[in-house]
C-alpha cells in the first residue's frame, strides 16, 4: 500500500467511519436525483466538506486530502462521494478569484454544507468542446445579464448557487449566480444508468451585480482549467475506492465459495484475475496520490498528470469491476447487490470530468509538443 502521512491515514479512517455509518442508506441515496437528507446530515456532522473549501484567509485546499476522502466514500455510496466532491468543484473558482464579499458570505456556507455548490459548464450542444458554449454575459450599467441553457449539471435543483461559464465578448468569463435569482429555472434529470443529482439550468435575463463576475473578464477558461486540474485527480481517488471495494467483494466471494473441492480463489484463471486487479489498483493509487500531491502546489502545471491519473484509475475501475462480476458468476448479476451497484457506477466515471478519449488525445498532443522541443 502507498505510504501516507499520519494525517492522511487519520482522515481516511474518519471518511471510512462516516461511510460505514451511512451504508444502510446507500442504495436509497444512490437512486435519488435529490440530496438524501441522512447523507447530507452525516457529512455535515463529520466536517469533511471543509477540506474542499479554503478557510477565509487560511491555507489552500489539499487535493490529496480530497482524493483520500473520496476513495473512502465512493466504495460505499456514489451519492455521498458526489455530495462531498462537488462542494469543491462548484466553489473552487469562487475561492480562488471571487470578490471578498462573495467569499466571506458563501464559502463558510459551502464548507458547512449549508449551501450546496454547482459548476455549470456544459450545454446541449457543448460538452467536451466548451469553447462552443452559447451562454452569454453582458454588462448593463452596474449589473451583469446572463442568458443561456446549461445541461447535465451536477447538483442542479439542489444547489444554492451556480458558477456559470459564459461567453463575454471575444472571451469567456465565470459568473456567480445564486439559484434564487429571478430568471433561473431548473429541470431535474435525466436519469442515468448510475443515478446522479443532475439537471438542466435555464438562465433567462438573469441579472446579478458586477462583483458576481469571478476573476477578470476573459479569465473563465483559466479558472475552469485550474478547477479541473485540482479536482479531476479526486475522480481518480473515487475510482480507486470503487475498484478496491469491487476487488474486496470478489476476494470475499471466491475465498468463501468452494467449487470442485477447492476455494474459487485457487481455481483456474481466478488467481490471475485477482492478482492482476490488485496490481492495477495499487498502480492507479500510486499515480493518483502523486498527482494529487503535486496539484496542491501548482494546479495548472499538474493538469497533464491529473488527467493521466483520472484516465488510469477510471479505466482500472472498469476492468476490475468487470473481472469481479466474472469471477462471482451469477452472484455478480443480482440486481441490488454491491457488485451490481459498483458495476453501474464504474461506467460513467470514464466520462465525468472529461471523457477519457478526449483526455488521452490532449495528452498525446502535449507529448508530441514536448518531444519536438527536445529535438
Amino acid at each position: 500500500m502507498f505510504d501516507l502521512d499520519d494525517k492522511y491515514v487519520a482522515l481516511a479512517a474518519t471518511a471510512r467511519d462516516l461511510a460505514d455509518s451511512l451504508a444502510e442508506y446507500a442504495d436509497e441515496a444512490d437512486g435519488m436525483l435529490r440530496v438524501h437528507p441522512k447523507m447530507r446530515a452525516g457529512l455535515q456532522e463529520s466536517g469533511l466538506a471543509a477540506h474542499c473549501v479554503p478557510a477565509e484567509g487560511g491555507e489552500a485546499i489539499d487535493p490529496l486530502a480530497i482524493a483520500v476522502v473520496r476513495e473512502a466514500l465512493m466504495g460505499v455510496s456514489a451519492h455521498l462521494d458526489g455530495l462531498f466532491g462537488m462542494q469543491g468543484v462548484g466553489s473552487f473558482a469562487l475561492a480562488r478569484a471571487g470578490s471578498p464579499r462573495l467569499r466571506k458570505e458563501w464559502l463558510p456556507e459551502v464548507a458547512s454544507l449549508e449551501a450546496i455548490a454547482a459548476l455549470a459548464l456544459t450545454e446541449p450542444e457543448a460538452g467536451s468542446d466548451l469553447k462552443a458554449i452559447s451562454t452569454t454575459v453582458t454588462p448593463r450599467g452596474s449589473d451583469l445579464v446572463v442568458n443561456g441553457n446549461k445541461s447535465f449539471i451536477t447538483n442542479a435543483g439542489e444547489a444554492a448557487f451556480y458558477t456559470v461559464l459564459c461567453r463575454e465578448g471575444d472571451g469567456y468569463s465565470l459568473i456567480f449566480v445564486p439559484a434564487s435569482t429571478p430568471g433561473v429555472s431548473v429541470e431535474v434529470g435525466p436519469h442515468l444508468i448510475a443515478p446522479h443529482i443532475m439537471g438542466a439550468v435555464r438562465l433567462d435575463e438573469v441579472v446579478v451585480p458586477a462583483d458576481h463576475r469571478i476573476g477578470e473578464p476573459g479569465e473563465g477558461f483559466k479558472l475552469v482549467l485550474a478547477t479541473l486540474a485540482t479536482f479531476r485527480v479526486s475522480v481518480a481517488g473515487a475510482a480507486v475506492g470503487l475498484a478496491q471495494t469491487a476487488l474486496d467483494e470478489a476476494v470475499r466471494h471466491t475465498s468463501g465459495r468452494q467449487q470442485f473441492g477447492r476455494p474459487l480463489a485457487e481455481t483456474g484463471p481466478i488467481p490471475h484475475l485477482l492478482g492482476l486487479s490488485w496490481t492495477e489498483i495499487e498502480s492507479a493509487r500510486a499515480l493518483t496520490y502523486r498527482a494529487a500531491h503535486r496539484a496542491g502546489r501548482d494546479p495548472l502545471a499538474t493538469l497533464d498528470l491529473s488527467s493521466m491519473a483520472k484516465v488510469a484509475a477510471t479505466e482500472t475501475a472498469g476492468r476490475v469491476v468487470d473481472r469481479a462480476v466474472q469471477v462471482m458468476g451469477r452472484f455478480g448479476l443480482v440486481t441490488g447487490s454491491t457488485i451490481e451497484r459498483l458495476y453501474r457506477n464504474a461506467r460513467p466515471m470514464r466520462i465525468y470530468e472529461g471523457g477519457n478519449e478526449v483526455l488521452t488525445g490532449q495528452l498525446a498532443r502535449r507529448l508530441v509538443r514536448l518531444t519536438e522541443r527536445q529535438h
